[in-house]
């Protein structure tokens, strides 16, 4: 049984190969991170992923879903991307009931308040908060439907040393859950410490993948940086 399933995935635009022959599975619970420098085809996985692009050829199930079929896949997977935005004008708490309404069985907004420390700024427009602030509205939206498999997309930019640490804590407790989660991440020390395994992205191509640790003994290097 598989979560994601990855098969010969290519996308091109115009005369551009963005991702070509992509191929992964995900297992259920797994943490599994897309790492690769700019250029490298993760953004496009990712939309092929969670139902925004349609790929060119290759397949692509998520929790046994077509992800063409972007109402059934809303229901059960949570996404923040790194370029989610709001409405200015819509406050905090607005926010967080608004999207609990469209879930049959949403997580409690209250403790998601308290989780991502967002209860004092329930009153306060998503134009005026913070590049942090707003990151972890996002980050709580994610998590609004209760979600068996969550989609995060630099997770930790524009928060703060303390606050990423805290973030990652709150990533291994959605692990301990059971909650299945793909990570994009620039940040290697953060795919070392969260992730089961990873798929490094080199030209739209898969160059490696397996477990942090392994590809970084097969390539003689001290950090993930160095399997780039």
């Amino acid at each position: 049984m598989t979560a994601i399933s990855v098969r010969d995935l290519r996308k091109t635009y115009g005369t551009t190969t963005a991702v070509d022959g992509v191929s992964f599975e995900v297992a259920p619970g797994e943490t599994f991170g897309l790492i690769g420098r700019n250029g490298a085809g993760k953004t496009t996985t990712v939309e092929c992923l969670i139902g925004l692009r349609k790929p060119d050829q290759g397949s692509v199930t998520v929790l046994g879903i077509d992800p063409a079929n972007r109402r059934e896949l809303a229901r059960r997977v949570g996404v923040q991307l790194q370029d989610g935005a709001l409405p200015d004008r819509i406050k905090v708490g607005e926010a967080l009931k608004l999207f609990a309404s469209f879930y049959p069985a949403p997580a409690d907004v209250k403790a998601l308040e308290a989780t991502w420390d967002l209860g004092k700024l329930r009153n306060q427009a998503f134009g005026d908060l913070s590049g942090g602030q707003r990151q972890r509205l996002l980050l709580a939206l994610a998590l609004v439907g209760n979600p068996e498999l969550v989609v995060l997309d630099e997770l930790t930019t524009a928060l703060d040393p303390v606050a990423r640490r805290e973030t990652w804590d709150l990533v291994r407790a959605m692990k301990l859950a059971g909650t299945t989660i793909v990570l994009v991440s620039h940040f290697m020390d953060e795919a070392e410490e969260l992730c089961d395994r990873v798929a490094v992205l080199r030209a739209g191509k898969v160059a490696a993948i397996g477990p942090p640790r392994e590809l970084m003994e097969r390539a003689g290097a001290q950090s993930l940086e160095g399997v780039l």
